[in-house]
């Protein structure tokens, strides 16, 4: 059985790792190297770096502060934010990412994802899909739309729908955020993202909403109340201290989840 994933995310704007709630109300939360050296150094499995203003404000991501990050940690290393193109993608790859994460982007312009995969390979292709729950209305059913643009646009695209597609593009991982649950340390959206993970068959990271660790064992957990994610992404939690990488893989070890256990 492949070992489940835990993933500290790294939310950066201009230049410092913040958190919010809902994708608002950003605070910091410290040095993005500091704080990835220390995930790096205490287990944790990979890494999530996330230029969370760079779609907004119509730039770049912040290529420097990733070649620094990159070189202080060993463990692999995904970058989003501002993507939004192969060279783009290229650049990134170079300044030591191991994978690239677009969101945006690939709304914009779904063939960037096949145009990655094809000169990247899928497995350095994640899609990030920041979704929100829809109510039932005009005969469309209920679920989770998809936002781009750091949540501020409604798509109106289907999330469950649109990770199948990109799936079908290219896309080798699917990161996926309920903007319900983010940062209210309330738990995972577990119908979401068992809908998405059992839609697809490429790996599913949950994120958004983890307030303990029956939360993240919940996320990960198989059965039919589960969220059947390969990995869980997790920001609050470890920047303010509540829980520790090692505390974290030594319970959900415990509970018999397929966990890589620390070195």
């Amino acid at each position: 059985m492949v070992a489940k994933r835990i993933i500290p995310c790294l939310d950066v704007a201009d230049g410092r790792v913040v958190k919010g709630v809902n994708f608002v109300g950003l605070r910091d939360a410290g040095d993005p190297v500091e704080l990835a050296c220390r995930y790096s150094a205490s287990g944790a499995d990979e890494l999530v770096f996330l230029d969370i203003a760079a779609s907004h404000q119509g730039r770049g991501t912040l290529v420097e502060l990733v070649r620094r990050t990159a070189e202080a940690v060993t463990i692999p290393f995904t970058v989003g934010g501002g993507i939004s193109s192969v060279e783009g993608i290229t650049e990134l790859l170079r300044a030591g990412a191991d994978k690239v994460s677009l969101n945006s982007s690939a709304v914009r312009d779904p063939e960037l994802v096949a145009r990655g995969a094809e000169r990247f390979g899928c497995q350095c292709i994640v899609v990030a899909i920041d979704a929100r729950a829809r109510p039932a209305a005009g005969g469309k059913p209920a679920g989770w739309d998809v936002y781009v643009k750091g949540g501020r646009e409604n798509t109106g695209l289907d999330a469950v729908a649109w990770a199948r597609q990109v799936v079908a593009l290219g896309a080798g991982e699917i990161l996926l955020t309920s903007m319900d649950g983010d940062g209210t340390q309330a738990g995972y959206d577990l119908p979401l993202t068992r809908a998405v993970a059992d839609a697809v068959e490429v790996p599913v990271i949950a994120s958004g909403g983890a307030g303990c660790i029956d939360h993240i064992a919940q996320a990960l957990e198989p059965g039919p109340a589960g969220g059947h994610a390969a990995a869980a992404l997790l920001a609050s939690l470890l920047h303010d201290g509540v829980l520790t990488v090692e505390q974290i893989k030594a319970d959900l070890l415990a509970r018999g989840l397929p966990i890589r256990p620390l070195s």
